[in-house]
């Protein structure tokens, strides 16, 4: 396992002091067999008056802040320690029907995967569904592993990457159209991509280690990142990061999965005041790998003023 910490930073500025709404928070990891929680700790400045911690409908742990003071700036500040376990080899050790693709999930798991075999967004003219038919071979089976990382990789290499302040998701036709996005926008991609040929999928947010002294360095770092899951019988959820053609968890972090990426804000409230009072946000995100254990080198990834990689940047203000 490797030793991960992340500090993560969100700062709402105004002209003058304004009140705040309810404001939900989803920095929280969620604790696994890969992924083990050390420690978490949240500082929010001003201190709310009421901080109360639930679960969601998908489980992701949410915590829920109530404000009384005013103030000219809200701050909040996340910090997390856990042991990760780089599950990065493509073994998905999935059952023999699902071996190939087509296949059919079985009539127990289907009532639970039926929303998230949904198409999210209108393709009128079957865009998606075209370009990934191109990754079926014609007139023999198709390998179910090897089809999900080539459909990865081609995202990967054939798309540009680019951030964007822009709050929401991009159309996945239009990602199809102008072969570029954020991460967010792949990961819809890709999950449309995939809805379409009838598997089930869902949206993942959590943060990127960019181990760059170890010069395999990623790119989404410095904020929140997005990527995919793809339920697989026998391997479960498999994480898929378009982005950065990776397979498995390796340098991911999960805090929140959901069927839709609204449904995973990191940050989302509402504030009282003059409509030109709000002066902008910044996000700082900073992901640390500790030598020992396996002997990897310590990496950092920090961009002070970039927008976070998810719909709504950390809430519409």
């Amino acid at each position: 396992m490797t030793l991960l910490a992340v500090r993560h930073v969100t700062t709402y500025r105004y002209k003058q002091p304004v009140s705040f709404g309810e404001h939900r928070i989803m920095f929280r990891p969620r604790d696994s067999y890969d992924q083990k929680l050390l420690d978490a700790r949240i500082e929010i400045d001003p201190v709310p008056s009421a901080l109360r911690w639930i679960h969601d409908v998908f489980g992701n742990c949410v915590a829920i802040a109530r404000f009384t003071k005013e103030a000219s700036e809200l701050r909040f500040e996340s910090n997390i320690r856990l042991d990760h376990l780089p599950l990065n080899a493509p073994d998905f050790q999935m059952e023999d029907y699902a071996q190939t693709y087509p296949f059919a999930y079985s009539a127990e798991e289907m009532p639970d995967l039926m929303r998230t075999m949904e198409r999210q967004y209108l393709d009128p003219d079957h865009q998606i569904h075209r370009w990934v038919q191109k990754f079926l071979h014609q007139g023999r089976p198709t390998r179910t592993g090897e089809l999900l990382m080539t459909l990865t990789y081609a995202i990967k290499e054939s798309f540009t990457y680019n951030r964007r302040s822009e709050t929401g998701i991009q159309d996945p036709l239009t990602t199809l159209m102008l072969n570029r996005g954020s991460c967010r926008d792949f990961a819809i991609l890709m999950i449309e991509a995939v809805r379409a040929l009838g598997l089930a999928a869902r949206f993942v947010s959590g943060y990127i280690y960019s181990p760059s002294l170890d010069g395999s360095g990623h790119v989404g770092g410095g904020s929140t990142h997005a990527w995919c899951q793809v339920y697989l019988p026998g391997a479960g959820w498999v994480e898929f990061d378009p982005t950065n053609g990776i397979i498995g968890n390796r340098d991911l972090i999960r805090i929140a999965v959901a069927r839709d990426p609204r449904q995973a804000v990191p940050l989302s409230g509402t504030w009282m005041g003059e409509p030109g009072d709000f002066e902008g946000m910044t996000v700082e995100v900073d992901v640390t790998a500790s030598e020992g254990r396996t002997g990897r080198r310590a990496g950092r990834t920090t961009s002070p003023d970039s927008e976070p990689c998810l719909s709504d940047p950390e809430g519409a203000r």
